[in-house]
């Protein structure tokens, strides 16, 4: 499989990154032996990144994947990184509440991940969701303290605005930032892709399917569990999900002309923007995870990128990424 660099001081990785979170949480139930299963059919394809969160299922994403590495061949294990995200905070029903990116949190969090991993150390290391009330450079000095003692390879960022960005670059070596990144969620173009680029960060994009809603699988009439994200996110209800899959319809037509899938289409887009760019898929079955692997057999002439733009122009999509108390939470957007 083709390989990316994740940001001048970061490692090689593969050109498609296996984002887990969906087989322990968010959308319904997984089922877990094909999300093991689903895990070495990435790692066998090539694929080196595999994405979590510590909060992901309450620890459940990182075991699931600690057990996928421990059934793994030798070779596949030692090919595969870890992208973990911490900070945010849980309680017993699942309640948010907050995020923490005290040097001490961020340390604890780590050690724990490191035993469910079952791993040394944690490829890239990130807080999930700048915490207002810490200063990034006490948060990134605190990974950077992890760095230096080996149980950190890498520093990473999550949905961190511009000059959030550039504070905690000045405070130590930031191979990547991850955020969500799609044909539908494009408002990282403006100021934040600009600043990485200058600095020479990665991108990991999330989301590059907008959480299915143009993979060309899901229908208007679809019914959605009561622990499905989805069934509260603002583009997936009422005339906003019309809409949105409106464009999908749009999208499907030059899918069909090139013979391919809406996903493959909506991925080889995001795989388009940039050698800095490394989609993460969110592949819960071996099926979804092939059908997405397409997508890098998929070349987007200029003719192909002006048809998909008129489809799905810039700011199109109808409704937030997340929820007004959600969106709040993200330095990206202010």
């Amino acid at each position: 499989m083709e390989t990316r660099p994740l940001g001048t001081t970061g490692p090689q990785v593969s050109a498609l990154g296996l984002g887990c979170m969906g087989m322990s949480a968010v959308y319904g139930t997984a089922d877990r032996a094909e999300s093991i299963a689903t895990i070495h059919a990435a790692l066998e394809a090539g694929v080196t990144l595999l994405d979590t969160g510590d909060f992901y299922g309450m620890g459940h994403n990182e075991m699931l994947i600690g057990e996928a590495l421990r059934s793994a061949p030798a070779a596949r294990r030692e090919q595969a990184l870890t992208s973990v995200k911490f900070g945010a905070l849980r309680g017993p029903d699942g309640e948010w509440g907050g995020v923490d990116g005290r040097p001490a949190a961020v340390k604890n969090f780590a050690a724990y991940s490191l035993q469910r991993l079952g791993v040394d150390h944690i490829d890239v290391y990130r807080i999930a969701r700048v915490d207002p009330g810490v200063p990034i450079e006490e948060t990134v000095g605190a990974i950077a303290d992890l760095v230096e003692k080996g149980y950190v390879r890498h520093i990473g960022l999550s949905e961190a605005g511009a000059d959030t960005v550039r504070r905690a670059a000045a405070t130590a070596p930031i191979v990547d930032l991850q955020i969500e990144y799609s044909l539908i969620s494009r408002r990282l173009e403006r100021s934040i892709l600009p600043t990485t680029r200058e600095l020479g960060i990665s991108i990991t994009a999330y989301g590059v399917l907008s959480r299915g809603l143009i993979s060309g699988h899901y229908t208007r009439d679809r019914r959605l569990a009561a622990d499905d994200f989805r069934s509260h996110s603002p583009r997936f209800q009422g005339e906003n999900l019309d809409h949105n899959l409106a464009l999908v319809d749009s999208l499907r037509k030059i899918a069909e002309q090139k013979g391919v899938s809406v996903a493959q289409i909506a991925i080889a887009w995001v795989l388009s923007r940039g050698e800095d760019i490394v989609p993460l898929i969110g592949a819960r079955t071996r099926e979804r995870l092939t059908e997405s692997l397409g997508a890098l057999d998929v070349t987007l002439d200029d003719a192909d990128l002006t048809a998909i733009e008129s489809a799905v122009p810039a700011d199109a999509a109808a409704g937030e990424r997340y929820a007004p108390a959600q969106m709040a939470t993200l330095d990206s957007e202010r």
